[in-house]
């Protein structure tokens, strides 16, 4: 289907083109339709085309290992998504969905050749918006780890835990230590100068033998409470780590397909010189 020259020259991406070559280039891209909420492509997908949008928004997404959605882009008019399936020919490494009514272009490498053939700059603005995707990416990764380290924790907890953390955290307070000293003040003066028949009078051997059973209650409540304190800092080691080889793998990834997109573009530059001529050649037939 041949698209209209001028309609790809209201799309920001191919202003820089002449109408010779917007005409050559409309007719040989597809334009797609979705609607509202229909999924464009989802990760692990084949790949091999990218979308520049017309009009309309799409939403670039992955599903983490908890089935959340970390949405990495909003693709507006003008912009493109899936460019890196295209250039490495892998399955899609995200998914893709219309948040509203959404027309696109569709350009295979047929056509990013023929477009690079005839417009070397415009792998520079590709390369542009590449440097702008691996700066969301690391954005993305020192912002949000893998997993909220005291939900995973949260998960694991039971009521007994709770309770536990919760005396631990209690009796480790100054409130604690306040309460303490009144209860055993004013046992104290009530046993010795209030009442005329003290249920305790000195040396406090009720007073003495609470202290004890609590002392003794205490102290494993509060160790079960540090032994756990040890557990999430494992979960958070390992959660750190995650973090730290997602990050270095994504990393990875995106410096290879650039440097795979500026090899490509050296050889479009190569090759150039020999196309004009060729071109230049043919023109000249045709005028003779």
């Amino acid at each position: 289907m041949s698209i209209d020259a001028e309609t790809l020259r209201n799309v920001p991406f191919f202003e820089l083109l002449d109408k010779d070559e917007l005409a050559e280039l409309g007719a040989h891209i597809d334009e797609a339709t979705f609607r509202a909420n229909q999924v464009i492509f989802k990760a692990g997908d084949p790949g091999g085309v990218m979308h520049i949008v017309l009009s309309g928004k799409v939403q670039t997404f992955i599903i983490d290992d908890d089935g959340n959605r970390i949405v990495l882009s909003e693709v507006e008019k003008g912009e493109m998504f899936g460019e890196l399936s295209l250039l490495d020919s892998e399955p899609r490494s995200a998914s893709a969905i219309a948040i509203e009514p959404t027309r696109t272009f569709i350009i295979d490498r047929d056509d990013l050749q023929r477009l690079f053939t005839k417009k070397p700059a415009a792998a520079l603005d590709i390369l542009s918006i590449l440097g702008q995707r691996i700066r969301k990416t690391d954005y993305l990764v020192r912002t949000r780890v893998a997993r909220n380290a005291n939900e995973a924790i949260d998960e694991k907890l039971s009521l007994g835990d709770r309770i536990a953390d919760e005396v631990a955290r209690f009796g480790g307070s100054w409130n604690f230590i306040g309460l303490f000293m009144f209860i055993i003040l004013a046992w104290i003066v009530i046993n010795t100068w209030v009442l005329t028949h003290p249920f305790d009078s000195p040396p406090y051997i009720g007073l003495n033998l609470i202290l004890s059973m609590l002392a003794a209650l205490q102290a494993p409540i509060i160790m079960m409470s540090q032994n756990r304190q040890d557990a999430k800092d494992r979960i958070r080691s390992e959660l750190d780590y995650k973090v730290n080889l997602k990050a270095e793998l994504e990393i990875m990834e995106l410096h290879a397909k650039i440097e795979q997109l500026q090899a490509s573009l050296d050889d479009q530059l190569k090759d150039l010189p020999h196309i004009r001529r060729q071109i230049a050649d043919r023109r000249g037939d045709e005028m003779t």
